[in-house]
């Protein structure tokens, strides 16, 4: 077979992976087969066996509208990407990203409109390894004016439910903190939306936090 033959073949299997990969998701019908599917995709990241594929032909139908199953308040760290973590093609996860992951007024307004006008049945507070808002948290936890800009108001919303009685010396301080901020999003966008907490009441949308670790590309829903 010519080489241009086997390419085709190859970029033709690549697309059919991506292309179950999609439809599983976005078949699923339930909160938690939709997690199930991207717990799925983590460990296929996990394991190297990546299959979504974000094709020129697939263009079209994502300019046409968006309906993804799952949303995620993703920390800003640049080394934290759901679409590649949890193996999706692009349209599947409606992804808000704010440093700390924390459910800000904005980033709950957003999702509302993923839960209430895009269909959205899972919302995931997706925390990580060594992240640099919950260590700020830690490290000013008595003084947060110490930092410099608008970091005050946000790393507050840390350090009250997470650092203020940390011991820093404790080498599990950070990861127990950085737990705790995961969490706490649930908290957070049950008290700041009717919507929200209304979709959960329903049986229609479940809230997760879990915990990315960088290191391994693990991600491990906190219980």
């Amino acid at each position: 077979m010519a080489i241009r033959g086997i390419i085709g073949v190859l970029a033709m299997v690549g697309f059919l992976a991506g292309g179950f990969a999609l439809a599983d998701i976005a078949k699923t019908t339930t909160p938690d087969g939709v997690l199930a599917e991207l717990l799925a995709g983590n460990t296929r990241y996990l394991e190297g066996r990546m299959q979504s594929h974000n094709l020129p032909a697939a263009r079209k139908g994502l300019a046409a509208g968006q309906a993804p199953p799952a949303a995620v308040i993703r920390c800003a760290d640049s080394r934290v990407a759901p679409e590649i973590v949890f193996d999706q093609p692009l349209g599947d996860l409606f992804v808000c990203g704010v440093a700390g992951n924390i459910p800000t007024p904005e980033i709950i307004a957003s999702l509302e409109y993923g839960v209430a006008v895009l269909g959205c049945k899972l919302i995931v507070v997706m925390g990580h390894s060594s992240c640099g808002a919950v260590d700020a948290a830690l490290t000013h936890r008595y003084d947060t004016n110490a930092l410099p800009g608008n970091l005050p108001a946000l790393i507050d919303q840390i350090v009250i439910p997470c650092t203020v009685t940390s011991d820093p010396n404790d080498p599990g301080a950070l990861d127990a903190a950085i737990a705790c901020n995961a969490q706490e999003g649930i908290g957070g966008m049950l008290r700041g939306s009717q919507i929200i907490s209304d979709a959960v009441k329903a049986g229609n949308l479940k809230l997760v936090a879990g915990v990315q670790d960088l290191k391994t590309g693990r991600f491990t829903v906190l219980k």
